[in-house]
């Protein structure tokens, strides 16, 4: 029998393997929804995780990355390896589900209990074949569940620990509620945006709430340097290449009536173009430092580097396509015409490698909301067209790899 028959994923058994797990991995994906943590604190998470993969034979390391999880399976020689998050957010969910976080304060608000739950899922697959149909397995599969991606700092913390050495290519997936549950979005080239976290300190003088003239109101520069940025992003950039710079916490003054003298911004920027990311820091210090000495105050500004932008390989962006089709049929797969200003570390992990993500629709009958919303609830039924695309993928990369 040939290769290309042999990988057949009916004839393989291998709908029927999903199907037979399906109910364990949902139930799996609701206790970690319930007992979200977050980045760099996903202790309970990778135990579970551990345990499950143990139980199903691979050869697990724990704490790669601080927190991360590491699992090999299949014979020595070239490396294919799959990358999923385990990490949750600091907000109060709000979806109502019987299944909800019982951490307050604390949410799987994008997705990554879908993604753990997906990467369990291949893994199980993987596991049931090679017990199988051994022959079949002919690469080693490396898979790598991340912490910290909300901080951008898991991939790294990961790499560092050497995640990636020796990885030939590299898969990855996001859940997507701009995408309908039983389809996949696809996209070759950019993906994702550079980001940076931006910092700015306006100092200004205190006084009095009823004389404002004689002091410098930094809450009043502040405001300034908000709606200023924002303007001259408009007028000074090239408007071909977006730039987006969002504000999400600010803090400062001490009383109703005293005219606050210090207040922090904390803020993102977005940015799809590398040249042009790498300008920013010093655009932006120049344009904040102008704004306040306009208005009589000063600002301290930093700039941190987040993460580069996500530069899917087109081959591998193919192969994923062509999994798709072939499991979903290929209206289901979508080839996506613009990239996201949303950022991704999964981009850290491709310096010295290829590889590619892709989309995961999730949207039920009634839409979803955006990533990042209290009330947040993608789809389960999107998990086996991830953990299907993802399998299939893995598997043939290792019929095709050269």
């Amino acid at each position: 029998m040939e290769m290309l028959q042999s990988l057949n994923w009916h004839a393989l058994g291998l709908e029927q393997a999903l199907a037979e797990v399906l109910p364990e991995l949902i139930q799996l994906r609701r206790h970690i929804h319930r007992h979200p943590e977050l980045s760099g604190h996903e202790q309970q998470t990778a135990a579970l995780v551990s345990g499950e993969l143990r139980r199903w034979g691979w050869q697990v390391r724990e704490g790669v990355g601080r927190t991360g999880v590491l699992a090999e399976l299949g014979p020595a020689g070239p490396l294919v390896a799959m990358r999923v998050d385990m990490d949750a957010l600091p907000l109060e969910e709000r979806t109502g589900l019987d299944y909800a976080s019982i951490q307050q304060g604390l949410m799987h608000a994008c997705g990554h209990d879908m993604h753990t739950a997906v990467g369990l899922g291949v893994a199980y697959l993987l596991a049931e074949l090679g017990e199988r149909h051994p022959e079949l397995l002919t690469a080693r599969v490396r898979l790598l569940f991340q912490p910290a991606e909300e901080t951008a700092q898991g991939a790294a913390w990961m790499k560092a620990d050497g995640a990636m050495d020796g990885v030939a290519a590299l898969f990855g997936v996001h859940v997507f509620p701009s995408l309908a549950a039983g389809t996949i979005g696809v996209r070759s080239g950019s993906l994702t945006a550079a980001a940076g976290e931006l910092e700015v300190e306006v100092l200004g003088e205190g006084g009095h709430g009823a004389r404002p003239h004689q002091s410098t109101d930094a809450i009043w520069i502040a405001a300034r340097v908000v709606s200023g940025l924002q303007e001259a992003i408009s007028r000074r950039l090239d408007a071909l290449h977006p730039v987006v710079v969002s504000f999400g916490r600010i803090e400062g003054g001490k009383a109703f009536n005293v005219i606050a003298d210090h207040v922090r911004l904390l803020g993102t920027v977005r940015c799809l173009d590398t040249d042009l990311h790498a300008q920013l820091p010093g655009w932006i210090e120049d344009t904040v430092q102008a704004i306040c000495r306009g208005h009589g105050g000063e600002a301290r500004v930093r700039y941190r580097v987040i993460s580069p932008p996500v530069h899917n390989d087109p081959a591998l962006t193919e192969l994923v396509a062509e999994a798709g089709v072939e499991l979903l049929g290929r209206p289901q797969v979508q080839w996506l015409e613009q990239p996201s200003l949303g950022a991704e570390d999964f981009a850290e992990l491709l310096d010295g490698t290829r590889g590619t993500m892709f989309r995961l629709g999730v949207a039920g009958p009634q839409g979803c909301t955006p990533l990042h919303s209290n009330s947040f609830a993608p789809d389960e039924g999107a998990l086996p067209v991830g953990i299907g695309v993802l399998t299939l993928s893995l598997l043939r990369w290792m019929e095709r790899r050269p």
